[in-house]
């Protein structure tokens, strides 16, 4: 956690944290677990990139992101989004940007089981 947080600024009062777990059900389905791969290389490169955009677009926020990989089962955390800033209302705003460019763009492929 204390990686996630390595953005934060003394100036900073809020932080806002989203985790997506795996659920048990998709669109009706059953799922038991779920794998996920990726293109590491450009995964990561689209994972700072999101960080840096989205610290020059919102009013002072700080982001980490964090996606996991591999084999995932019902209840564990697949992805980890961590906003600071100043006020609650700029770190809640960058945390949900964050996970919706990370949604939209980062090439992270998932097979539920």
């Amino acid at each position: 956690m204390a990686a996630l947080l390595a953005g934060a600024r003394t100036g900073d009062g809020a932080v806002a944290v989203f985790i997506g777990v795996v659920r048990d059900e998709t669109d009706g389905a059953t799922v038991a677990e779920i794998e996920y791969t990726a293109y590491d290389a450009m995964a990561e490169r689209e994972l700072a990139r999101i960080e840096a955009e989205i610290g020059g677009e919102l009013p002072h926020p700080s982001v980490r992101l964090v996606h996991r990989l591999g084999r995932l089962r019902v209840g564990e955390a697949s992805v980890a989004v961590v906003a600071t800033a100043p006020h609650r209302a700029e770190a809640f705003a960058a945390c949900r940007e964050a996970i919706e460019r990370i949604k939209a763009r980062v090439p992270i492929w998932k097979k539920e089981s």
